[in-house]
């Protein structure tokens, strides 16, 4: 019975494995690649941390910034931080970012973690990502200026960064497979 409760329990490796998870979302989400659509690598970060740390802690991780965030510490794109960002347009794709976590570790719990699963739950967990996100803007979006039609807001918030993102998730998934030997 003892041994089934610390299973429960994080220990002070995950917590630190979780904590370097937070920074690194939080400092990926500072940095710019200034493109045609300026786009952050928080998406990245998120990819990375779930790769890297499993499911559990990389939702843990993801949770934790977000809440940081909610808060008011400076950790969204921008350096911003507080409620008004999530409640902001494009709060709802923060948001969207603990959706990511939880599907990975479904998909890895049920099938184990096999390469085309992996990248298959990320995905999955991007587009729903995208479909919260795209809903919340257009929410926000009506309510402060008016009607605006679907296909206008996939064309401003989701065609743009489709690519981009399929990127960020690639280059995660590499830099999962180097890192992951190692913090075993």
């Amino acid at each position: 019975m003892i041994a089934e409760k610390r299973k429960t329990k994080m220990n002070a490796l995950d917590l630190v494995y979780t904590a370097i998870g937070v920074a690194l979302i939080s400092v990926c989400a500072w940095i710019t690649v200034p493109m045609t659509v300026q786009f952050t690598l928080q998406t990245f970060a998120v990819f990375a941390v779930a790769l890297i740390l499993g499911g559990e802690r990389g939702t843990i991780a993801t949770c934790i910034y977000v809440l940081m965030g909610t808060i008011g510490l400076p950790v969204f794109s921008g350096f911003t931080g507080g409620v008004g960002v999530l409640l902001g347009k494009t709060g709802g794709y923060i948001i969207g970012f603990l959706f990511i976590g939880p599907i990975y570790l479904l998909f890895t719990k049920l099938r184990g973690k096999k390469e085309v699963l992996e990248i298959a739950s990320l995905i999955l967990g991007l587009i729903v990502c995208y479909a919260f996100g795209t809903a919340w803007f257009m929410y926000v979006y009506m309510k402060q200026t008016g009607p605006v039609g679907l296909m206008a807001v996939l064309s401003w918030c989701v065609f743009p960064f489709i690519i981009p993102d399929l990127v960020k998730l690639a280059v995660a998934y590499v830099v999962a497979k180097r890192v992951r030997p190692i913090i075993k």
